[in-house]
């Protein structure tokens, strides 16, 4: 396998990591707030936080996240929705969003967020939705001012857990094809299935808005059922409890892995998952398995032929980057370069773009993964060539006095 674990030097695995063109399905746009941005916002949002410093906050943000439970992950979302409840404030953050993930690598993005919580200052959705989309344009311009490119789809969300499904649908219809690209729920998962919301996943079908549900993270089996069956999803957020429907066979079977239906039928229509790595750990979404990326169930979905993509669900709260949570993957189950490409080739299939521009993309990712193929292998030489050199210097050294 040709892996970029192999060489020396952790750093110069993010370096290449961070060079190469990615693709994010998974990013929630009030879990991605710059520390320093909620800093400079708290006063104005008459918000008392536990530190003035970026570095502390951020660090202390995700301390709370890392709780084991999604309810508890969820808690810090107060501190990034108390500080975007106006024009400005989401033009804001929208626009830094797309400029971090343009430094991470990332050349196409889809930011999910829900617009009926940011309605607090008198903001209507609809002015919600055109304040995050101008910050989206604003950022997009500053990546090509800077040389690079990107793309952005808004995804909107509805909280699962609320009654505004049907509302939040017809908000995302009309804006369709004006920067939203789909629909999503979010939220409590447990006790909230898709089903509570089938008049509004009727109503989005029936408008050929494409749907990605949040399941198999706060709850099991009978959610990502439901998210297939009455949301209608083409994607599912998350769906790491899928791998409750797969059990080794029994030892006079053979070696290998029995799938019941519904994983059968996720697997065989190539349904996708967004899973987030350390977003999974932390929730405790994985917790069946264990409480270690180790664990996580990720490898054996890849194996077994899933549709499986790398998310950062929250990079503010998992303390994460794409990039990292590529290089947590790597280490965690030594995959090589091809490994890493087939995750972005699989983003870029099922992001919710016309087939033609999924194409499109599959080529800048082709490219840009061949080009980082070769800088991978001169960084590797250098970097045995230093280390040989360093070797040879310490042997030819002559010895210290006593």
């Amino acid at each position: 396998m040709d892996t970029f674990s192999a060489t020396p030097h952790l750093a110069t695995v993010r370096t290449t990591l961070r060079s190469l063109p990615k693709v994010s399905l998974h990013d929630h746009l009030d879990g991605g707030l710059r520390p320093e941005t909620i800093i400079e916002l708290a006063d104005e949002a008459n918000l008392s936080l536990p530190f003035k410093d970026g570095a502390k906050l951020g660090a202390w943000i995700a301390e709370q996240s890392n709780a084991g439970s999604l309810s508890a992950y969820l808690k810090p979302f107060h501190f990034t929705g108390a500080v975007t409840q106006t024009r400005d404030s989401l033009v804001r953050v929208a626009r830094e969003f797309v400029q971090d993930l343009a430094e991470d690598g990332v050349v196409y993005g889809e930011i999910r967020w829900a617009p009926e919580n940011h309605q607090r200052r008198g903001l209507s959705l609809d002015e919600a939705v055109d304040a995050v989309q101008e910050g989206i344009q604003a950022g997009t311009d500053d990546v090509e001012a800077s040389g690079k490119r990107i793309r952005i789809g808004q995804l909107i969300t509805a909280m699962r857990h609320d009654s505004r499904a049907n509302e939040i649908a017809q908000l995302a219809i009309r804006h369709k094809n004006h920067g939203v690209v789909g629909f999503d729920i979010a939220g409590a998962e447990a006790g909230f299935p898709a089903s509570k919301h089938a008049e509004a996943f009727d109503y989005l079908a029936a408008s050929l808005l494409p749907v990605t549900v949040h399941a198999g993270e706060g709850d099991g089996l009978d959610s990502i059922r439901s998210a297939l069956l009455h949301g209608r999803a083409l994607r599912l957020g998350h769906g790491v409890r899928l791998a409750e429907d797969i059990a080794p066979l029994p030892e006079e079977a053979g070696t290998g892995f029995a799938l019941g239906d519904l994983a059968q039928w996720v697997r065989d229509r190539q349904i996708t998952l967004e899973m987030s790595p350390s977003s999974n750990v932390q929730t405790g979404a994985i917790a069946r398995w264990g409480t270690q990326l180790t664990d996580h169930p990720f490898d054996l979905l890849y194996r077994l032929g899933f549709r499986v993509t790398v998310n950062t669900d929250n990079r503010l709260m998992s303390n994460t980057t794409l990039t990292k949570e590529l290089a947590l993957l790597m280490n965690a189950f030594n995959y090589g370069f091809e490994d890493i490409k087939a995750f972005q080739m699989n983003a870029a299939t099922a992001a919710f773009l016309p087939v033609e521009d999924r194409e499109d993309l599959k080529d800048v990712i082709r490219t840009g993964f061949a080009a980082g193929a070769e800088l991978s292998s001169r960084m590797r030489k250098t970097s045995r060539k230093l280390v040989a050199a360093e070797q040879t210097q310490s042997d030819s050294a002559p010895p210290k006095p006593r």
